[in-house]
């Protein structure tokens, strides 16, 4: 069996990635906390960036601003569920989050994702942290 490129590239691809509004202050604030805050790798692109276009793309994810996505391992987690994925890998009480959450139901969980999102913009108003060189390495995409 003969390997493709595209198979090869998808190995390639790092485990965890947070696929997030870059132009969004609250999201940029959320980064630079997981980026604090991250017991392990974690990469980043912007969901205006073209990498976030073919993963998700490829994956039939049709990409709204407001939601935040997180691909895991090759499997993909959006709004609260990545949210709270993404906690189970920082420091401190932050995996206890993942645990409490997960209790409550999707479409509950959901539904305070979406209230958040559609005020994130008057929440924190946009602005762009400078990644040190070795976070800017966790970067991903143009």
């Amino acid at each position: 069996m003969t390997e493709t490129k595209e198979n090869t590239e998808e190995r390639d691809l790092p485990e965890r990635i947070v696929f997030y509004d870059g132009d969004c202050g609250f999201c940029n604030t959320s980064v630079q906390l997981v980026l604090n805050k991250r017991k392990r790798p974690i990469y980043f692109a912007a969901l205006q960036s073209k990498l976030a276009e073919e993963k998700l793309g490829s994956r039939g994810v049709s990409i709204q601003l407001n939601t935040l996505y997180f691909l895991e391992n090759d499997k993909l987690y959006q709004k609260s569920t990545g949210a709270l994925r993404i906690a189970r890998h920082l420091k401190g009480g932050y995996p206890l989050l993942y645990y409490v959450g997960i209790i409550f139901p999707r479409f509950f969980r959901d539904w305070i994702y979406d209230q958040v999102a559609k005020r994130r913009h008057k929440i924190k108003p946009g602005y762009c942290a400078m990644p040190s060189p070795d976070e800017r390495k966790l970067f991903l995409g143009d």
